[in-house]
């Protein structure tokens, strides 16, 4: 019942926001500084730094969006976001786009009224235990305390798996990362659970890291993405294709070094149209020619960021994996810009 009255809460709120929001491009131009949710804090994706500057890989879709649109990668005011805070803020239009470890799914998709512009981060569910637990499966925690986040998909997964293996458990409800990491560590909980990327992130900033275990299971796809308001198309083409920009930049070896000299003409027709010196793609979309390379120029391309962030010589030290490009094996795939 609860469930059902906040999703047709949230439908109704998205639908007022689509339709007096439908110019979204407009008011952050007015603005003059693109308003991005984020998570409260997960390093390698979105955290301040001791500095209060924000850093990570979905701020780096953040800066790119704020470079292509308003020619600044530092105009962008972060809004920090939990799992039950996240969705209320893009439908009331307290944010332009959220850019937030964001599980794209049906229902997120079509009851709630969001649009996702696609998908920077393939991962799935995963636990992380202590060592000292002896625990080597996930088939090995019924009985468990587990620490959950609310408002996420990992709560209604978590259910699932432990329905399906005819297990127990005990959930912990918490609301941040931060919460989860600090209850795990002071052991109110067993396990704690969230997407495979989270884990690797909050386990590389624990004192240490070496006492903590990430079992092997992965029981879910959790396909992450920023997403903006339905009934905003516009606004939406542009999140959309500055993200293409970012993984088709990777793809043609255009990299944040040599966009500038690329962007003076290559034997590449997709090269160039990428880089405004072919075409008048930026025209349709309401920018100028030169948008997509300064979003690549904002952060790097996507394996720039990647790499830069929470690639494998970074304390996260995730691989590529899915995340790698279609020619390497992997599902990133930009469609083409012609």
């Amino acid at each position: 019942m609860k469930k059902t009255a906040i999703f047709g809460a949230l439908t109704v709120a998205g639908l007022a926001a689509g339709a007096a929001g439908a110019a979204t491009l407009d008011d952050v131009k007015a603005r003059g500084v693109l308003n991005c949710g984020v998570t409260t804090g997960l390093v390698g994706f979105a955290a301040p730094d001791a500095n209060g500057e924000w850093n990570g890989f979905d701020v780096g879709v953040c800066r790119a969006v704020a470079a292509a649109v308003l020619g600044d990668p530092t105009a962008v005011e972060f809004v920090p976001t939990t799992g039950k805070t996240r969705f209320t803020a893009l439908s009331s239009g307290e944010i332009d786009l959220l850019a937030r470890n964001t599980t794209w799914t049906f229902s997120r998709d079509v009851d709630l009224k969001f649009e996702f512009v696609g998908v920077n981060y393939y991962d799935g569910q995963g636990f992380m235990v202590p060592k000292a637990l002896g625990v080597s499966s996930a088939k090995e925690l019924s009985g468990a305390t587990v620490c959950i986040q609310t408002g996420t998909t990992t709560e209604l997964n978590l259910a699932d798996y432990f329905r399906k293996n005819n297990m127990d458990y005990q959930p912990v409800p918490i609301e941040t990362n931060a919460e989860a990491q600090q209850q795990y560590l002071a052991g109110a909980c067993d396990v704690y659970t969230t997407d495979a990327s989270g884990l690797a992130a909050t386990r590389a900033a624990f004192e240490n890291p070496g006492d903590h275990v990430v079992l092997p299971e992965i029981i879910s796809k959790e396909p992450l993405g920023p997403l903006v308001r339905h009934g905003d198309n516009d606004w939406g083409d542009i999140a959309r294709w500055t993200l293409n920009a970012l993984i088709a930049a990777e793809e043609y070896g255009i990299t944040s070094a040599n966009a500038e000299e690329m962007a003076q003409g290559t034997d590449s027709p997709e090269i160039n149209r990428i880089l405004g010196t072919e075409g008048n793609l930026g025209e349709m979309l309401g920018l100028d020619a030169d948008w997509a390379k300064r979003a690549i120029l904002a952060g790097g391309n996507y394996g720039e960021l990647f790499e830069k962030n929470i690639g494998e010589n970074t304390p996260i030290g995730l691989s590529r994996g899915l995340n790698a490009q279609w020619t390497d094996g992997g599902l990133l795939y930009s469609p083409p810009f012609r």
